[in-house]
């Protein structure tokens, strides 16, 4: 279910440079699925669309949401100033999220790149397997990993090599053996690609989280699709609409 409405911060605070970690109280909470997103507004009238960010992590009892994401911009700036008790207007919970079901009793690499590290957050905690966490960093900036070691064992990849496996997120489960029988992750397009490529060759399944700009969220303007195998009810081609059909898929049905 769809629907706008104002939510109070409850805490905000930078834990990295320029990526901030911020708690919003909402009944959206008692909905939200690891996975799915949020739209938020920013109050300048010259950027109205609203922006879309990944559910980092979930607290119903709270009716909390949590976001973790990076300044890409002037909306995202403006949230970046949002203090306790200020309000901000939401649309929400957006996406399908990634199936938990498909994962109990297995194998299972949680894989993300940067800020598609928040999102995975929410599964990790939710999902039931026996759960390898591989986090792709650009330097030793390692923000959440602390959080994720409760959940699972963590490997940490840096593009600098200075903390972990030095290289990328396919480099660490080379340098550590890892093995799995199904594969969820959310990064940036060439490591999606990339594990779209390592999930064919090793017979794994995978299910990947796709970020992409968006404009409306709800599937009414086609602004964010992806080549389909299959052809798309809505538009009649060979495309799927990232912000309701995803952003989660499987990565067979994707062409990317």
């Amino acid at each position: 279910m769809k629907e706008k409405s104002k939510a109070m911060v409850l805490s905000q605070q930078e834990i990295a440079p320029r990526i901030y970690d911020l708690w919003l109280e909402t009944a959206l909470a008692a909905q939200a699925k690891p996975g799915q997103f949020i739209g938020v507004y920013p109050k300048n009238a010259a950027t109205l669309l609203p922006r879309p960010i990944s559910i980092c992590e979930v607290n119903a009892k709270r009716n909390a949401l949590r976001i973790v994401y990076r300044i890409a911009g002037q909306g995202t700036a403006e949230f970046s100033a949002l203090k306790e008790n200020d309000h901000v207007d939401i649309l929400g919970t957006l996406g399908n999220g990634f199936p938990l079901e498909t994962g109990k009793g297995r194998r299972c690499f949680l894989m993300g790149g940067g800020i598609g590290i928040p999102p995975i957050l929410q599964l990790a905690k939710e999902l039931e397997g026996d759960k390898s966490i591989i986090l792709g960093y650009r330097d030793d900036n390692l923000f959440l990993a602390e959080e994720f070691a409760g959940y699972g064992q963590v490997y940490a990849a840096t593009e600098d090599g200075s903390r972990g496996t030095k290289g990328n997120v396919l480099d660490a489960i080379a340098e550590n053996a890892l093995e799995a029988d199904i594969i969820y992750a959310c990064g940036p397009m060439p490591m999606l690609r990339a594990i779209k490529r390592y999930a064919a060759e090793h017979g794994i399944k995978a299910y990947i989280s796709l970020e992409e700009h968006m404009a409306c969220g709800v599937g009414a303007c086609l602004g964010c699709v992806v080549k389909t195998r299959e052809v798309d009810a809505h538009s009649h081609v060979h495309n799927a609409r990232i912000c309701t059909d995803g952003p989660v898929f499987d990565a067979e049905e994707v062409e990317i």
